[in-house]
C-alpha cells in the first residue's frame, strides 16, 4: 500500500490508524485499559509490521462506550459483555426491519 492509498483511507472508520499511545489520549484513558479490552476480545486491535496495535475509529468508539460503564462502577469484563450484547441487539433490529420492508413490499395490494 502506498502513502496515497493509506491517506485515502483515513475516512475509512475501519482503517486502523492510530497507534495504541495516540488511542489511549484521544479517548482519555490508558493504554492499559485498551489492552484489557483486547483481552476481554471487545476490539481486537491490528498490528502493524512492527507487532504493534493500531486502533480504527470504530474501535476507539467501543472503547469509549466501555470506559462510559467502567466509569459508572461497571466491572470491566460486565461492560464488555454489556456492549456486546447491545450490538447483537442492533444487529438484530437491522435484520428484522429488512425482514419487514421486504415482506411489506412483496404483499399484494389490499383490496378495496
Amino acid at each position: 500500500m502506498t502513502a496515497d492509498d493509506s491517506f485515502g483511507r483515513l475516512d475509512d472508520d475501519d482503517y486502523p490508524a492510530y497507534t495504541m499511545g495516540r488511542a489511549a489520549d484521544m479517548i482519555g484513558t490508558t493504554q492499559g485499559f485498551l489492552r484489557a479490552l483486547g483481552e476481554a476480545r471487545l476490539i481486537t486491535p491490528l498490528r502493524s509490521e512492527g507487532g504493534h496495535r493500531r486502533y480504527s475509529r470504530y474501535q476507539l468508539r467501543i472503547a469509549v462506550r466501555a470506559r462510559e460503564l467502567v466509569d459508572q462502577g461497571t466491572p470491566i469484563e460486565a461492560a464488555c459483555r454489556i456492549i456486546i450484547l447491545e450490538d447483537q441487539l442492533e444487529e438484530a433490529q437491522r435484520i428484522n426491519a429488512e425482514y419487514r420492508r421486504a415482506a411489506e413490499s412483496s404483499a399484494p395490494p389490499p383490496s378495496a
